[in-house]
């Protein structure tokens, strides 16, 4: 398989998904919007996969590349009919590329919350194997406010009602974190973005526990990285196509 990732900061990419892309052998590229790489020929490439970063859907006119990758993002899910995993900020994109609304939360989310499935997610097989209510890693100020066309709700909290979102039949947004690593929060608390939501949500404190509390919960939140991305290549496969 052929899996293109659209990137928007250095230290946003696929995580603990691309050891697991690479050992099974599919060939991935990334491009970084952000530097100005372009968008290659969609054609050529299998899944879409869209990350974070600190930047907002709707700064088209600071950053013009946003429109670009809105209309890939269309063109991909709706002309092509591929598979799209977005992640925070991709899971954005893909409501506002199809028609749906994002804005700025009343707080930002940061830290460990838990997300509970919906009826549309417990039946959803890219849940499947999973527990109704989980523990996930936030780290983002905005919202899916409404839905796109066609989009589904799949996971929700009190917080943010739209963790979790499928549009059509395998395009799939998280609003939360599931690629984390070890070095994700050393490494993105260094972003002045970042740093400043993390403050704002958790305090000096819960920021600077926040690194150690993460490391502890790694084994959990990788044993569901890998379930989730079993559940997507499975729905994907061209056996099911």
């Amino acid at each position: 398989m052929r899996i293109l990732v659209f990137q928007h900061l250095a230290v946003e990419h696929p995580g603990v998904f691309l050891d697991f892309w690479l050992d099974a052998g599919h060939e991935v590229l990334a491009v970084e919007l952000d530097e100005g790489d372009e968008i290659p020929d969609l054609e050529e490439f299998d899944l879409l996969v869209a990350m974070g970063g600190p930047m907002d859907v709707w700064q088209e006119d600071e950053l013009p590349w946003l429109a670009d990758e809105k209309r890939a993002i269309r063109r991909w899910v709706v002309e092509l009919g591929r598979p799209y995993l977005g992640i925070c900020l991709g899971h954005q994109l893909l409501a506002a590329a199809l028609g749906g609304e994002v804005g700025p939360m009343a707080a930002p989310e940061v830290g460990f919350t838990h997300v509970d499935l919906t009826e549309a997610g417990l039946a959803d097989p890219i849940f499947r194997g999973f527990p109704p209510r989980a523990e996930i890693f936030q780290w983002h100020g905005s919202e899916v406010k409404r839905l796109p066309e066609g989009g589904v709700v799949l996971a929700s909290n009190a917080a943010c009602t739209t963790q979790a979102i499928r549009v059509g039949r395998h395009a799939y947004g998280f609003q939360y974190h599931v690629e984390i690593t070890p070095d994700t929060v050393p490494e993105w608390r260094d972003i002045p973005e970042y740093a400043a939501s993390l403050e704002k949500a958790l305090g000096k404190e819960g920021a600077a526990a926040l690194e150690g509390e993460t490391e502890a919960r790694l084994p959990a939140f990788n044993e569901a990285a890998r379930r989730l991305d079993d559940n997507l290549m499975a729905l994907i496969s061209p056996t099911n196509a």
